[in-house]
């Protein structure tokens, strides 16, 4: 079992990373007899794990209820934080509430929401089931829902009282939503740990085989770094915004194709090579950092092109709503060598668009 400290100015979790977490009965570590708590999952997590959470809970005492909600990007939006709401209301429960986000980074920005506004705030557990949500999505406290506009534009900063990951249900997730978690993965190599990097292009095979040494291990390395910036910049004002990288023209894929068709995790995969692309012409990088990206992302089994069906022009409504934009243009992170990177602003529209004119599709 892993532990670590997620520290902020007013706020400490802590991280738990094992084998077999959920049938430890963990979460009643977080619960005391009479409380209440809501359970808040999908359709595909619910009939694997709903039970294995909430009948222990029951059993100690605590008023456990559940919802379950429909799978995907396009439900993470306001209709199912209503529903989280209805199912709160409907069964008194008051501030001394805990929510448990079970499933993926959907599950847990619909979940964290609704608890950073439930009466003003209330507690929630982040048990997260996918590879992606255990390195990115349940750790630092962002929590938000998507506008047909944008992505992520209506949230707000809630941190977890803590994050209790298992690996075990890694065993079940679907190929493309593990290659979705790898995606996030390669972003922190590529933009904060050259060393992580080097790792993956090792062992991105015992990865794919779903190796749990290997998921341990790089699990453990993804939420220490993401720790420490969370620690240093936990309103996204400094050091924390690298993790933006490959996420500016992600986002603008996925509210163009309607949060359907891509996954989170593919999108940004395609977002690191056109922004890595951009650092090459802007001197940032040479060609072999790029090379070197699109080989791990493609031994991920992830896209290194743009939706073809997305021209050039398609992307622009989206960046100038950009949440990043300041003073109305969008700063970009970007590399400046495997395992660093910088944030750039100002970039010229014609750069960009000779950039997109050449990658996508």
């Amino acid at each position: 079992m892993q532990q670590l400290d997620v520290v902020t100015s007013n706020h400490r979790y802590t991280i738990t990373i094992a084998a077999g977490l959920f049938h430890r009965l963990l979460p009643l570590t977080q619960l005391q007899r009479h409380q209440t708590c809501l359970v808040v999952t999908d359709k595909t997590v619910a009939p694997l794990y709903l039970d294995s959470i909430a009948i222990p809970l029951t059993a100690a005492g605590i008023q456990v209820d559940r919802l379950i909600l429909p799978e995907g990007e396009a439900y993470k939006a306001w209709p199912a934080v209503e529903q989280v709401f209805d199912r709160l209301l409907e069964r008194q429960h008051g501030r001394d509430t805990t929510l448990l986000a079970l499933g993926g980074g959907v599950i847990g920005d619909v979940t964290g929401f609704a608890a950073a506004c439930y009466q003003r705030g209330v507690r929630y557990l982040q048990l997260p089931t996918t590879l992606l949500a255990q390195v990115d999505a349940a750790v630092g406290g962002k929590t938000a829902i998507n506008h047909p506009l944008g992505k992520n534009m209506i949230g707000a900063f809630h941190h977890p009282a803590a994050v209790l990951i298992d690996i075990d249900p890694l065993q079940s997730l679907p190929s493309r939503q593990l290659a979705a978690g790898l995606a996030e993965i390669i972003k922190y190599g590529m933009i904060l740990d050259a060393s992580l990097f080097d790792w993956l292009e090792q062992h991105i095979e015992a990865l794919l085989h779903r190796h749990p040494p290997a998921l341990l291990e790089i699990i453990g390395r993804c939420c220490a770094l993401k720790a420490a910036l969370v620690a240093q910049d936990e309103r996204d004002h400094g050091q924390r915004r690298l993790l933006n990288f490959g996420h500016t023209l992600a986002h603008a894929m996925e509210a163009y194709l309607g949060y359907d068709g891509w996954l989170h995790g593919e999108a940004v995969a395609a977002g690191m090579v056109l922004e890595t692309s951009l650092a090459e012409r802007l001197g940032l990088v040479g060609s072999a950092v790029v090379n070197r990206l699109k080989n791990l992302l493609s031994r991920a089994r992830l896209p290194i092109t743009g939706p073809a069906e997305m021209s050039p022009e398609a992307y622009w409504p989206y960046l100038q709503r950009d949440k990043k934009a300041v003073a109305s243009q969008v700063q970009w992170a970007l590399p400046t060598g495997i395992g660093q990177g910088t944030v750039v602003q100002g970039i010229d529209q014609s750069l960009l668009a000779a950039i997109l004119e050449t990658c996508c599709g």
